[in-house]
Parts: structure tokens; sequence; C-alpha cells
């Protein structure tokens, strides 16, 4: 409760301090040697580097390659962001080089391979089907990055020794994924919270699954996010929200929404702790992604962003939130806010370049992700 409490309070000035010499650690690179020489990634938009891009016809995403989006670093890349991802700030704590798309055959892969796809689900397409919830034609379930990421090692490796000495020392980034499963349903409008909830008990064991055969292929460190406080979401608040409405909270987000993040993120952390009881020479760090973001807006101001518009996207169709689900970002229409560096929301379901940064700023050094012993091992170069 009392560290719950200070993270709600004003920052000190000795964390100020600190804040800053990690900011400068995240855009000056690292000259000691790391621990961690490469990074794989299952996941969605959260990451994706570029793979949706490469996959097909990728409809309700096609703006992500063009402008604005990548627009703060100069290049539409495939990323659902206005720059870069929590991904690349890794990457780039680690003095990695970033991270390529699987799909970018042309890519050179020894700092690692990202699989996540933007629009991913955790499920497969049949199963989510069998609740009438439908997915966009492009959608790449984490079964199928999970066969990707075999085909690679099937590629690049000579024998599953071979392979398990290479993934013993990479760091594995297992999600976030499962958002889509649920925001697909809900903004479809065909199923209730309390319906959704059926859900999670199998996108967490799809998730669990896939970090159980990663370490039985020789994974010994792995991060598995939590999703975000969706009630906080542009998009959220756009669809569901109502005036004067008793559900928003202080923050001006979205409880019953809010509380089921918080619903997938207890049964995801309780399945990583019976992952480590089965796993004791595994590390495997649960990235509090919900309480990064809320720290996010509780310091605010303190971290550059406007205070005023916290809840609103930057790049929209106008509206209380900016956020029109006919008029998404890119389209014909939307225009993007002048200062992407104090804004958090970028589209109004994804982060800004800023947001991202500040959010691995919280992880790696506020605590947010667990256990922060091991957090500062790999990160200790």
């Amino acid at each position: 409760m009392a560290a719950a409490a200070a993270r709600r309070g004003r920052l000190s000035c000795p964390a100020l301090l600190i804040l800053f010499l990690l900011l400068r650690a995240l855009v000056e690179p690292a000259a000691a040697a790391c621990s961690v020489d490469a990074i794989y990634s299952f996941g969605d938009s959260i990451a994706d580097t570029g793979n949706l891009l490469r996959e097909g016809p990728v409809g309700f995403f096609a703006s992500i390659g063009s402008y604005p989006y990548g627009q703060t670093i100069r290049k539409p890349t495939g990323r659902c962001s206005d720059g870069l991802l929590i991904i690349d700030y890794f990457a780039m704590a680690l003095n990695l080089p970033l991270v390529s798309p699987y799909l970018d055959k042309g890519a050179d892969f020894a700092g690692g391979v990202n699989f996540a796809v933007a629009g991913a689900t955790a499920l497969d397409r049949a199963v989510l089907l069998q609740g009438g919830v439908m997915m966009p034609p492009a959608s790449v379930p984490l079964s199928t990055q999970l066969d990707w990421f075999k085909s690679h090692l099937n590629a690049t490796c000579g024998s599953q020794e071979d392979c398990a000495k290479k993934l013993s020392g990479a760091l594995f980034l297992v999600g976030e994924i499962g958002g889509n499963d649920y925001n697909y349903g809900f903004f479809q409008g065909i199923r209730s919270i309390e319906a959704m909830k059926a859900y999670v008990p199998q996108v967490i064991k799809t998730v669990m699954d896939v970090a159980k055969e990663v370490i039985e292929l020789g994974a010994t460190q792995i991060i598995i996010p939590g999703n975000f406080p969706i009630g906080c979401s542009p998009s959220y608040l756009s669809l569901f929200s109502t005036s004067g409405t008793a559900d928003l909270d202080d923050r001006g987000c979205l409880k019953t929404y809010n509380a089921f993040a918080q619903h997938h993120n207890e049964q995801l952390q309780a399945a990583i702790d019976d992952l480590r009881k089965a796993n004791t020479d595994v590390t495997i760090i649960y990235a509090d992604y919900y309480g990064a973001f809320l720290h996010l807006l509780d310091h605010a101001s303190i971290l550059g962003f406007d205070q005023g518009s916290l809840l609103q996207a930057c790049c929209g169709a106008g509206g209380a939130y900016n956020f029109k689900m006919n008029l998404m970002c890119g389209a014909p229409g939307t225009s993007t806010c002048s200062d992407t560096a104090r804004r958090v929301s970028w589209d109004g379901i994804h982060l800004t370049q800023q947001a991202y940064r500040a959010i691995v700023l919280s992880l790696l050094m506020e605590g947010f992700a667990q256990p922060a012993d091991a957090v500062q091992e790999i990160w200790s170069c």
C-alpha cells in the first residue's frame, strides 16, 4: 500500500535524477557488454515492427504503412505508432540492434527476430469463431508465430544442442498478447464483459503453452507482459462511455473495462507463478504494463505530457477522445496533433513513442517488472 501510494505521489529529486540518467541510457548506447545477445518476440501491434505489412492484405491496419505513422522517426515501418515501440527501447537499452520482423527476408537476424503481428490473437481463429468473434483476414495467431519461430530455428541451427546454446543467451518477449481476442469481441458488440471472461483462461493457457515450449527449446530469460488498462484507451472511451456515466474513475477511465484487464492480469500472474515453480532455473519476468501506464498518467506533467489531453488520441477525426472507429488515423478527414512528444495516445488504440519510452523507464527503474533483481541483472550493461 505504501509503495502504491508513493508511486501516485510526486517524484522526488533523487527519482528525477535516476529518470534523467536512464533517459540518457536509452538514447546513448552502453559501452559495457550485455548478458543478452538477441531478442525473440511474440505478440501483436504493441510489438510488431513490420510483419503485418509483409503478411498480406492489412485491411483495418492499412494506414500503418504510410504517414503519419512513423513520422517521428521519419519513416513508416509498420509500427503502430508515430515512432518506436517498447521492444525497440528494450533492444536499445541492451545495446542491441532494433529487432527485425521475421517476414523481412532480407534482414539481419543476428540480434534476434520479431514474430509479433499487428492484429494478432492468442487464440486460433476457429476458437474465436465458435463464439461468433470475427478476426481480420491477415490476423496471425500465436500458434502461427510459434511455427515461424521453429522454422527459423530449423534454418539457422545445426542441431538441437546448437539451438539450446543459441537461445540460452537470448531474451524472449512473450506478449503482450490476448488484447485483440478481447478487442474483437468488445468492438463487434457481440460479447459482454462477463461473457468475454470465459475466454481469459484459454488466452492465459495459450500464452503459458508458448512460454513452456520456448523453455523446452532452450530459453532461459522470458518476459511476459500483462495487458494495458483498456478502460483508459480513447477507443474504449469513445465506444463505451456515455455523458455523466458513473463508470468513470478519478482518471476519467472506464472502471468496468479496467477491472476486466486486471482480471486477465491477475490470472496471468498466477500462471506465471506456477511456471516459475516448475522452472526454477529460468528467469521469468512479469511486465506490468497496466501499472506502468497508470503511473505515466499519474505523473504525466512531470514526464512532459500534456495534462489536458491524456485520454485523447493525437491522430484522429475529432470528438471528445479524438477517435472514430470509421475514421482511423491516416484516413481522409483525420489530422495529427502538433506535438506528439507531449501526447500519450497515438491513434486511440496504440501509444506514442514518447509514452512507450516512459513505460520502459517504469519497467526498468520503477519496479513495474518483477522480480526487480532479475530485471536489473539483465539490463546491467
